[in-house]
């Protein structure tokens, strides 16, 4: 049943999503239950930068208090565990909006991973990662109220919820008001099971564990007296040599809401013209929102240890994945979010500090090649976006970029790639596929089969728009098998492979029957030099996209498909062999059934679907039934 919270309280459903997450919440089982204080810290920190920001602007916000901080307070009586800072507040409409929907991208993900962590240790490391945190605290408390004080309003709501059934928002009674007189305080009123956090020493220790950089004092109050238990210091303004690693991983964790270990940790500060300092993250694990339609940065920028926003974008979207800090001692405090788009220090201090995080990948690509494949593994498919974007480090991103290929499963570089290209090869040879499997079963890549010539296996959605402008590595050419012509006629075949056997035959009176069949549906039919095993393929011609981001345009509804393919046919092959001779004796309708029937073939292995699957279930049934009747 829902408590009461006072006179002229206001009943509130939870959004569906919070109503569901709650229930996770309070009825699984969680191994690491004290990672709600380090949340419910981290908001009242949070709440604490707000209100220095605006202050900026508006000091009289901060009146006679200006010291912020954040107090934990303990009644082992009433059991309950307060958490109360003097930061920027909430009305009574930002209490509805953030403590009763979530309005952040990536929820119902989260959600379906906690519910399929099975309450799991390890879901709870998910939860500051995905911005749920101050519904954690329903993990240890039955009830929570929360009263807070918008800075500058006169009036103090509370809030009121035991979890279950929605949340109650009421005109703070006159001496809970009293308590608040700017910013928010948490109570909670523990579950029979959580007397650990009733101890001053185990509140202690969790503060030291996950607190302990929060830039505000976290005091804890005991008889009367209040002593600060947290180092309240900016890790990144210290030398490197001060910092220890569980220092790095505290910061992590809270800075980048990872809760895996960090792969890079690329910490420095940069003196001269400008000078900041820079503690950047790469994770081991991919952040949820990596593939986020906004595709913004996740970097915070300080000036001068003041929080001003994470949506700065000081690094390019092809290194969204990095989080960390950047603060700066040259901006102004007031700085607006127009002026970080035109801001000089701004602009250069970007290009530093994507320089030096490319820098130091490619360092450990260099020195540390197993180290960077893991890395690569994880965010090789957004550094590849910087190769379509980024002109100024395409060479660089190129050098980095790592391929599977026909060569063997390990990723290989393009530096690799070229050295031990064949004998007469002067170009880099690549398919674009939905797959790795699909890729390798391109009966594009035949031909270069045949002569030993590797081929790279392109098979993230990115690849077919970086392939679309012209590309080269080393002074070598990158040239799509399934893009307009193709001659490998010049490239040295391997001693052991077997040379060709009969000249081709000429299949030039098929091919004059096949187009006009085939022109609603193909640019043209040609003859294969590419082609070894299969009867047919599809190429797109030479000036048009390639056939991988054309069906992806069009599957995404932004173009595409207006362009029509090429049909190749193999003069070797058996089946075209047979639509010669049918060709020859005039056959009219089985020439026009083997044609049709080739170019489905073709969509299949390009991974589509016929055009028409009855019309090609029809034909095939059709064609072997001929045959059987002939033999």
């Amino acid at each position: 049943m829902q408590p009461e919270a006072g006179q002229g309280a206001a009943q509130h459903s939870f959004q569906t999503e919070v109503a569901r997450l709650l229930h996770l919440m309070i009825h699984s089982v969680y191994t690491d239950k004290e990672i709600f204080l380090r949340e419910l810290i981290s908001n009242a920190s949070d709440a604490c930068d707000k209100l220095r920001y605006e202050a900026i602007a508006t000091p009289s916000l901060l009146g006679q208090d200006a010291r912020l901080v954040v107090t934990i307070s303990v009644d082992k009586d009433a059991r309950t565990l307060t958490i109360a800072d003097n930061g920027i507040g909430m009305s009574e409409t930002e209490l509805i909006e953030n403590l009763g929907t979530i309005a952040r991208s990536g929820t119902r993900a989260f959600l379906d991973k906690l519910a399929g962590e099975g309450g799991g240790g390890s879901a709870t490391s998910l939860i500051g990662q995905f911005g749920v945190g101050f519904y954690s605290a329903f993990m240890v408390a039955d009830r929570i109220e929360v009263v807070s004080r918008k800075a500058g309003s006169a009036d103090a709501h509370i809030w009121t919820s035991d979890g279950a059934s929605g949340f109650t928002i009421a005109p703070a009674p006159a001496e809970r008001a009293a308590q608040v007189p700017r910013g928010t305080c948490v109570t909670l009123h523990l579950k029979a099971d959580a007397d650990d956090f009733l101890a001053p020493h185990d509140i202690e220790r969790i503060v030291r564990t996950y607190s302990d950089h929060i830039l505000f004092p976290v005091e804890l109050a005991e008889e009367g007296k209040s002593r600060q238990i947290n180092s309240a210091s900016a890790l990144w303004q210290r030398s490197r040599s001060e910092v220890k690693p569980e220092e790095y991983k505290e910061v992590y964790n809270a800075v980048a809401g990872q809760f895996d270990e960090p792969a890079v940790t690329l910490h420095y500060r940069a003196e001269g013209r400008q000078s900041y300092a820079v503690l950047l993250y790469v994770p081991t694990e991919k952040p949820f929102d990596l593939f986020d339609v906004s595709r913004k940065g996740r970097v915070k920028l300080y000036v001068r240890r003041v929080y001003i926003t994470d949506d700065a974008d000081l690094l390019p979207s092809y290194l969204r994945f990095v989080r960390g800090v950047v603060d700066s001692e040259d901006l102004p405090l007031n700085v607006s979010r127009e002026m970080l788009q035109t801001n000089p220090v701004v602009t250069q201090m970007r290009k530093a500090v994507t320089g030096r995080v490319v820098g130091e990948l490619e360092s450990i690509a260099e020195k540390e090649p197993e180290r960077f494949a893991k890395i690569w593994e994880t965010f090789g498919s957004v550094v590849k976006e910087g190769i379509y974007e980024d002109f100024e480090r395409r060479d660089q991103l190129l050098k980095l970029a790592r391929f599977r290929s026909s060569k063997g499963d390990d990723a290989r570089s393009l530096a690799a790639y070229v050295a031990d290209m064949r004998p007469g090869q002067d170009e880099i040879y690549y398919v674009v596929g939905e797959s790795l499997e699909r890729a390798k079963a391109s009966p594009q890549l035949e031909a270069a089969a045949a002569r030993g010539v590797e081929v790279l296996l392109l098979t993230d959605p990115v690849d077919s728009f970086w392939t679309s402008m012209p590309v080269s590595f080393e002074g070598k050419k990158l040239r799509s098998l399934s893009q307009g012509d193709v001659d490998l006629s010049a490239v040295t075949p391997a001693e052991d492979e077997p040379k060709e056997e009969e000249a081709a035959p000429d299949i030039a009176g098929l091919i004059a029957q096949l187009k006009p069949v085939l022109a609603d549906a193909v640019s043209d039919v040609r003859t294969s030099s590419r082609l070894v095993q299969s009867p047919a393929c599809l190429v797109a011609q030479g000036a048009g996209p390639d056939l991988a981001l054309d069906r992806m345009l069009q599957r995404s509804q932004r173009g595409g498909g207006s362009v029509k393919p090429v049909l190749e046919l193999n003069p070797r092959h058996a089946l075209v062999k047979a639509a010669v001779a049918h060709a020859a004796a005039g056959h009219a309708a089985e020439v026009g059934d083997i044609g049709q029937v080739l170019l489905d073939q073709a969509r299949v292995l390009d991974g589509e679907v016929p055009a028409d699957p009855a019309g090609f279930v029809e034909r095939i049934n059709r064609l072997i039934t001929q045959g059987l009747a002939k033999a």
